[in-house]
């Protein structure tokens, strides 16, 4: 059995009415004898922007002089990226090497009537990547949810710290069917050895949502980041739920020395990405706080920062054999396609074409209205979870995953913008071989 079939095998044979299962999760940790993560964990949930808030708290940790694992998903252009140790992704070697370690544990697992449901790829990355830290050492974890909080694999490492990037509907029907639901089911991921929990602002009825759970999980109250126009670090301010609706301001924690260390505007991303930016930071502060850790210092955390890459989200990248220039964005709806346009225009003078990706279940039609006017090539994939049959203008060229080649963006003109699912992107990295094996320097 192969690395990738070790981690895939159980969602692929999975039947129409499966779900993932956390118990079948939770026994095979058993059999790994790998019961706890070992290291204080930071646990980033979100509808959007998890995997920048996930890496911006990972290079602050670096910053600070701690050896950090990351787990983050899915993968830009290999799997083995999921899994990553201050931020260069671990050798094909060493993931075939986890790999081995947990087929032993699966062919310990109890069958699926025993234990009904499947394993998913990304718990069981999850999983490898907590082994791996424990094997290496590390003094702190940072995971990324797959989908979900509390029904999530990063729910059997219990979470220091929480995270929680804007939540909007998204998986409706599967996490819940209202944002309100959802933001129930991702704040689940909160217990009671929960330290903290901070929160990009969201809506009203999704933040009432976060703040009843929070503190009924983990009696905490929630730390609302104050995003400002992105000319300063954020403020924190914190609200509890009293149950009757009303929300009730609370002194802010003590967060004086990020406010005193963040960096400039000009080394994070830009819009969202700086706002989840800001959010891994601020968490990542937060959690050497209350572990009695030494903040890093403003160069070094500056020196840190600046060295962060973030392939595909609003990445630039050049073919030097037609010097054509990408950008390549994973916005999934119309707030974050608008925001793309702007970006790209601020730099070109013209969009030459879009090459989009979005299946069924993402803002299709919202997106759709942000491209009026603009020559768009619709990709679909070539995933069996996926589904493409939205209705599209009659206008834009469809092309199946097998025509997304480096020849075809390099003539589809000058100024290239590829959007979508990170699936997608991962495919345009990947055609153009974008640096991914490091995505900071500690």
């Amino acid at each position: 059995m192969s690395s990738d079939d070790v981690f895939f095998a159980e969602w692929r044979s999975r039947g129409r009415e499966e779900r993932r299962s956390l118990p079948r999760a939770r026994h095979l940790l058993d059999l790994l004898d790998c019961p706890e993560a070992g290291a204080p964990v930071l646990t980033v949930v979100g509808s959007k922007g998890k995997g920048t808030a996930a890496t911006y708290a990972s290079a602050y940790f670096a910053a600070s002089g701690l050896k950090v694992v990351s787990v983050t998903s899915p993968a830009l252009r290999a799997n083995r990226e999921r899994i990553r140790v201050d931020g260069a992704a671990v050798s094909d070697a060493k993931l075939r090497g986890i790999a081995a370690q947990i087929s032993k544990g699966l062919r310990r697992m109890p069958d699926r009537e025993t234990i009904p449901g499947y394993l998913s790829p990304a718990g069981l990355f999850t999983i490898a990547g907590v082994m791996h830290a424990r094997e290496v050492g590390a003094d702190v974890i940072v995971l990324e949810a797959g989908m979900g909080g509390g029904s999530d694999e990063v729910s059997l490492f219990p979470a220091h710290t929480v995270a929680m990037t804007e939540i909007f509907a998204e998986h409706l029907g599967v996490l819940g069917d209202t944002p309100a639901e959802i933001a129930r089911e991702k704040a689940a991921v909160t217990s009671k050895r929960t330290r903290a929990v901070l929160s990009l602002p969201q809506q009203p009825s999704v933040q009432d949502a976060i703040n009843a759970v929070v503190h009924a999980r983990a009696h905490l109250k929630v730390e609302t980041l104050a995003t400002g126009p992105g000319t300063r670090p954020p403020t924190v301010s914190s609200t509890l739920d009293t149950g009757s609706g009303t929300l009730l301001p609370i002194d802010p924690p003590t967060v004086a020395t990020w406010s005193a260390t963040a960096p400039p505007p000009s080394i994070l991303p830009p819009s969202y990405g700086r706002w989840n930016a800001e959010l891994g930071c601020a968490a990542a502060a937060r959690t050497l706080s209350l572990l009695g850790k030494d903040q890093p210092g403003p160069q070094r955390l500056h020196d840190v920062l600046a060295s962060v890459r973030l392939p595909g989200r609003l990445s630039f990248h050049t073919l030097p054999e037609s010097g054509t220039e990408l950008c390549v964005d994973s916005a999934i709806n119309r707030a974050g396609v608008a925001t793309a346009l702007a970006m790209v225009r601020e730099r070109w003078p013209d969009i030459d074409h879009v090459l989009l990706c979005l299946p069924d279940h993402k803002d299709v039609q919202g997106v759709v209205t942000e491209l009026d006017g603009l020559p768009v090539t619709f990709v679909r994939l070539a995933l069996p979870h996926l589904r493409f049959n939205s209705p599209l203008p009659a206008g834009w060229t469809v092309i199946d995953e097998e025509a997304l080649t480096r020849p075809l963006l390099t003539e589809a003109g000058q100024h290239i913008l590829a959007l979508g699912t990170v699936y997608f992107t991962g495919k345009v990295l990947n055609a153009i071989n974008a640096p991914t094996e490091q995505l900071f320097t500690p």
